[in-house]
């Protein structure tokens, strides 16, 4: 099993939850968080002032998926996500050992 985490745009979120939902991946985590990349934040004005905006919302979404599935939901939040400008966001993967459903103790794909 994989765990994917990915930062995104807040706007792309329900286009890529659909989609996600159309894979057959409904379930999913989702926090808002701030933060920056390479860009540093972004400068905004307001009132005629400049300011510097150093961490951005974004939304970060966390699933777990079965191996064989792993790359097709990458590309699905990868062609959901993207806008073609800096700051779209990361996908992170990692290896899953186990999942233990708390309710029943079921463990593994059965779990998810």
């Amino acid at each position: 099993m994989k765990r994917i985490e990915a930062i995104i745009r807040p706007e792309r979120l329900e286009t890529v939850r659909d989609a996600l939902d159309e894979l057959g991946y409904p379930g999913m985590t989702v926090a808002e968080v701030k933060g920056h990349g390479v860009q540093k934040g972004v400068i905004e004005q307001w009132r005629g002032q400049q300011y510097r905006v150093s961490f951005l919302p974004k939304i970060w979404l966390m699933l777990v998926v079965d191996d064989e599935h792993a790359e097709k939901v990458i590309d699905s939040i990868c062609a959901n996500a993207a806008t073609g400008e800096v700051g779209d966001g990361k996908i992170f993967v990692s290896a899953v050992e186990d999942v233990v459903r708390v309710r029943t103790k079921e463990r593994g794909l059965a779990a998810i």
